[in-house]
């Protein structure tokens, strides 16, 4: 009988459960997080093993994946008081946090002094996509912690996209996809605006846009979420 590799997952948020879920398999323990007692009660009941702590969680897992909402949070989940950096067991910490090269770096420093490996491993594609596993997976860091944790963003995403051996490298490649992304986002909306006033039809207008060199993300995230007025993409703003 082969043994189960721990893991661990710091964060059970929008994108954070929808990725913890896939980790939920035959050859996996998983040790989770969550300031939410909601989120944490679901996935006991989905079979995970709920800890009261960052430092818990890498007390059983070798590997500890977090997905947090920002800088601060995710610098005092790695090496605060409660922090991953006083776990017993972890070897390898997965930051899949979009938080900024400085702040990875930071982390990755820190972590080092108690021989834990950072990952920088930043994803892009939104909740919907972590639902359905067709996330891009980026990654950076030292080759042999690399081997040991992209299979498992394999199993949450689509394909993993190993962008250099250092962290912070990946966090960089998130900032540039987003930059397009969003210039991408503001020209379709210009142009799906200007064609309205023009007397067009926005479905006719989808529909010619994605078949010709006009196609984007951007454009098809429109089309789910704005034309047909849901505006239901997955994130939201704080309020």
């Amino acid at each position: 009988m082969t043994d189960k590799t721990k893991l661990g997952f710091i964060g059970l948020g929008q994108m954070g459960s929808a990725m913890a879920e896939r980790l939920l398999c035959d050859n996996a323990e998983l040790h989770v997080f969550d300031t939410s007692t909601q989120a944490m009660d679901r996935f006991e009941s989905l079979g995970a093993v709920p800890h009261t702590s960052p430092k818990e969680v890498a007390d059983m897992a070798g590997i500890v994946f977090a997905c947090l909402p920002g800088q601060s949070i995710s610098e005092a989940v790695a090496h605060g008081p409660g922090g991953v950096v006083h776990g017993k067991a972890i070897r390898v910490y997965a930051e899949m946090s979009t938080i900024g090269k400085e702040c990875i770096e930071g982390i990755a420093a820190r972590l080092s002094e108690t021989k834990i490996t950072v990952i920088d491993a930043p994803i892009t594609g939104g909740p919907p996509a972590a639902r359905d596993g067709r996330l891009a997976m980026l990654a950076s860091g030292p080759r042999a912690a690399l081997e040991s944790v992209v299979p498992w963003l394999n199993r949450i995403g689509r394909q993993t996209y190993v962008i250099g051996e250092h962290p912070g490298q990946a966090q960089i490649m998130k900032v540039v996809n987003n930059i397009v992304m969003a210039s991408n986002m503001v020209v379709a909306s210009e142009g799906l605006v200007m064609g309205a006033k023009a007397g067009l039809d926005a479905g006719k207008m989808m529909e010619v846009l994605q078949a010709g060199t006009g196609q984007s993300a951007a454009a098809g995230i429109l089309e789910r979420s704005a034309i047909t007025g849901r505006f239901d993409f997955g994130a939201s703003f704080d309020r």
